[in-house]
C-alpha cells in the first residue's frame, strides 16, 4: 500500500464530490442529465420542486465539476459532464486512493488497547480474549518475536511462546490457523512469511 498521503486539495476534492452526491433530489438531477441536457424550468417540472431549490442542487453539482451549462436562447440547459464522474470515479476505485484517505490514522491503537488490557507489565498474557478480533490482536501481538522468512523448530517455538503464555499449543495453533505463522506437515518447521 502507498504511504503517500493524500494532499488537503485531494481531501477537499473527495469532499466536494461526495457531498455533491449525498442528497436525494441531486442524485435523481443526475440520473436525469445522464439521459439528456435539461434547463431547470424542465427539472423543476420532473422533480415537483421549485426552480431555486433545483438552481441550488445545481450550484453544488457544478461546483463538484458534474454539471456545466451553456446558454440556448432564454435559458441555460444543463449537461451531465460524464467524464468529470468517470475520472473522479477512477481515481476513488484506484488501488490506493481510499485507504490513503486513513493515512494519518493510527491504525495500530486497537491492537495496543488490547495489549495493554490483556498483558502484564512485563508482557505476558493475562488470558486469551473471548472476542476473536481482540485475540487477533493478541496474536499479532505474539507474532512479533519471530522474524519474517526464518525457519523455527517446534521446540524453539514453544520456548518462544512460554515467554507469553504458558498455553504454548493454543498459542501456536491459533498462529497458524489465522496464517500468521506457516508449518510444514508432520510436525515440521514453522516460520512467519515475508512482509508483503
Amino acid at each position: 500500500m502507498s504511504e503517500t498521503q493524500p494532499t488537503n486539495e485531494q481531501l477537499e476534492e473527495l469532499l466536494t464530490f461526495f457531498k455533491a452526491l449525498a442528497e436525494p433530489n441531486r442524485l435523481k438531477i443526475v440520473g436525469l442529465l445522464a439521459s439528456q441536457p435539461l434547463t431547470v424550468e424542465q427539472m423543476a417540472e420532473m422533480l415537483n420542486l421549485r426552480p431555486s431549490t433545483i438552481s441550488n442542487h445545481l450550484s453544488q453539482l457544478s461546483h463538484a465539476g458534474l454539471v456545466s451549462a451553456r446558454a440556448e436562447s432564454y435559458y441555460n440547459v444543463y449537461s451531465l459532464d460524464t467524464m468529470a464522474l468517470e475520472t473522479m470515479a477512477k481515481r476513488l476505485l484506484a488501488h490506493d486512493t481510499l485507504p490513503n484517505m486513513a493515512a494519518e490514522i493510527d491504525t495500530d491503537a486497537y491492537d495496543r488497547k488490547v495489549i495493554a488490557n490483556f498483558t502484564y507489565p512485563d508482557g505476558r498474557i493475562k488470558s486469551f480474549p473471548a472476542q476473536q478480533k481482540k485475540f487477533e490482536a493478541i496474536l499479532r501481538y505474539v507474532l512479533r518475536a519471530f522474524e519474517p522468512g526464518k525457519r523455527y523448530s517446534e521446540k524453539q517455538v514453544n520456548e518462544m511462546l512460554a515467554k507469553f503464555h504458558q498455553d504454548t499449543a493454543t498459542l501456536r495453533r491459533e498462529l497458524v490457523t489465522y496464517h500468521m505463522l506457516k508449518r510444514e506437515g508432520g510436525g515440521g518447521e514453522y516460520w512467519r512469511p515475508e512482509e508483503p
